[in-house]
């Protein structure tokens, strides 16, 4: 029966229906869940479609049932690629040469990745491909088998509804990531890192395995993460690459990533680059009004001046009275007495 699926499975391959080839392998794989190559040609399908994280998953889970499966390791090398995680799909890859050294696809593949390597953090690791040594497969193997454990079909099958809730906060270096799962026994639950992956299975016996396989906003430190089974949650806490602010758990194309500043939060005037001498303009701001006020000023704008110094220093009454006299006397008469002016109408003075 599950040779069956398989074979209608390859033929939705090749005539480029992937979807429909995930479907028959995932049915098949339910079947017989212990066939290495299920898992791996459901890998190839799935990157296909560009569920990355998925094959990833899937290619992991027929290293780990076959590990001399050259085939699983160019798949979950060529996912790996696809995530950007150039220095788990190099060492994937340089896993697969040592099964299949007549292969190129795996020395062009370990090319590329050196390349992306050097353009993104300007060197290549002090090691390299000709140093590994011979047993590199198992040990490179061994590593894979602890990055994505137990993963099964139900990887894909992502229900509607989460079985559990989850939620993030960060800190400067570090993000936690809590999922709410009460009474849980620790040996069921099972958490792997990648440089932008995290996988968390919670395998529980009698009840359908809850799967968070996330592609993470940034990259983290695999060998710096950690994560604590409690009562009521399991606690996850990754350990950021690069001190900067996550806009979200989970990468999208159009994430913003806002670097953390040492400014300090006082009110301050804005600073603008400039090849000029740098200015104080509090300073001048100071030295304007100084200015102003030291002014020596003649004839209307003495007078004037000496009436907005008054009117800026005096009580309410005495502006209600100069205001009132003002307005009423077409501009002519300007009394500073309330008492005066306040309980009748003010006529106009014209000058001679």
């Amino acid at each position: 029966m599950a040779s069956d699926l398989a074979a209608k499975a390859k033929e939705a391959f090749i005539d480029d229906h992937f979807e429909l080839a995930v479907d028959f392998y995932s049915q098949a794989i339910l079947i017989d869940p212990h066939n290495p190559d299920l898992f791996s040609d459901r890998a190839q399908a799935n990157i296909k479609l560009n569920n990355f994280t998925e094959a990833v998953a899937d290619a992991s889970k027929a290293m780990e049932l076959d590990p001399s499966n050259p085939k699983a390791y160019l798949r979950k090398g060529t996912a790996c690629f696809s995530l950007e995680e150039y220095q788990t799909a190099k060492t994937t890859f340089e896993a697969g040469s040592k099964l299949a050294p007549g292969d190129t696809r795996f020395t062009d593949w370990i090319k590329k990745c050196d390349k992306c390597i050097v353009e993104e953090f300007g060197e290549l690791p002090t090691h390299s491909s000709d140093a590994t040594p011979t047993n590199v497969a198992a040990s490179s193997t061994t590593k894979d088998v602890e990055e994505v454990k137990n993963v099964s079909s139900e990887v894909i099958t992502t229900p509607a509804k989460p079985k559990y809730r989850h939620e993030f906060y960060q800190k400067p270096d570090e993000i936690v990531v809590t999922i709410f799962a009460k009474g849980i026994p620790a040996n069921s639950v099972s958490v792997s890192y990648g440089e932008q992956i995290l996988s968390v299975t919670i395998d529980v016996p009698g009840e359908d395995p809850y799967i968070f396989q996330p592609r993470l906003f940034g990259k983290i430190v695999p060998t710096k993460c950690r994560y604590d089974v409690l009562s009521t949650k399991v606690e996850i806490r990754l350990s950021k690459a690069e001190t900067v602010h996550w806009t979200s758990l989970e990468f999208v194309n159009s994430s913003l990533v806002v670097r953390q500043s040492n400014v300090s939060t006082a009110t301050q005037r804005p600073a603008y680059p400039s090849s000029k001498p740098t200015k104080d303009w509090d300073q001048l701001e100071a030295q304007v009004k100084r200015e102003e006020k030291d002014e020596k000023l003649d004839g209307d704008a003495a007078l004037n001046k000496f009436f907005r110094d008054i009117y800026k220093d005096a009580d309410e009454d005495t502006r209600r009275a100069m205001k009132k006299s003002f307005v009423e006397s077409s501009g002519t008469v300007l009394s500073t007495n309330w008492k005066e002016v306040g309980s009748k109408v003010v006529e106009g003075t014209p000058p001679d």
